[in-house]
């Protein structure tokens, strides 16, 4: 048994997108517990494959595979979690491009990875107004909001978007991850978020440090 959920992993660290939901199916036919496959195997997975992308084993067409792989596996797993629930979900997260800025490739990366570790995901795409962020933090229930931007013009709307949250009497129940090439620490501190992801990896760390201290 332990052999199977082990291969499932290793194809899922490899980006197999034929082989991660063909071992699915045949460890469903098998007898084992879709929520098992989900947290001894693929979880597991994705978890290396974030690790490998922080110390540079992993590059990102490589990130993007497994991520792949992970989601074509949870194609196999949904209907029978749908039928148990999804235990191991660790939490809703909001996520978008700030207002005025168009980017998205990093952040359609880290919702990859977040989907892969266990988050519920509410990708709001680019060009996200801060009202847009509260809307939808009221309307899913999130626990973490996360904010990217690429250009330098476009940071202040992170700082209003805080400032959205904390006016609408949000802020004390979500916890903010910010992120792009332009953003450092001290910007982080400055507005007053909580989290910063140097790189997508890194931002999925923080939302699993804030999920696990909840």
């Amino acid at each position: 048994m332990s052999d199977a959920y082990s291969k499932i992993t290793q194809e899922l660290i490899a980006g197999n997108l034929e082989e991660v939901p063909n071992l699915c199916l045949q460890a469903i036919e098998d007898g084992m517990p879709a929520q098992d496959i989900l947290d001894k195997c693929l979880f597991p997975g994705m978890d290396v494959v974030g690790q490998r992308m922080k110390t540079g084993e992993m590059f990102i067409p490589e990130v993007l595979r497994s991520a792949k792989a992970m989601q074509a596996g949870l194609e196999i797993l949904k209907d029978k979690l749908a039928d148990g629930g999804r235990g191991s979900q660790r939490g809703i997260v909001v996520i978008g491009t700030v207002q005025g800025d168009l980017h998205d490739i990093g952040k359609n990366l880290v919702v990859m990875l977040l989907e892969g570790a266990g988050f519920k995901v509410v990708d709001l795409g680019v060009d996200i107004k801060p009202e847009q962020f509260v809307s939808a933090v009221n309307e899913h229930d999130a626990t973490i909001v996360g904010m990217s931007a690429l250009l330098t013009t476009t940071m202040p709307k992170m700082n209003e978007t805080v400032q959205a949250l904390t006016e609408a009497g949000l802020r004390d129940n979500v916890k903010i991850i910010v992120g792009g090439a332009p953003v450092t620490p001290k910007f982080v501190e400055q507005i007053g978020a909580d989290g910063y992801g140097a790189d997508a990896a890194g931002a999925v760390d923080k939302a699993k440090e804030f999920a696990l201290s909840a």
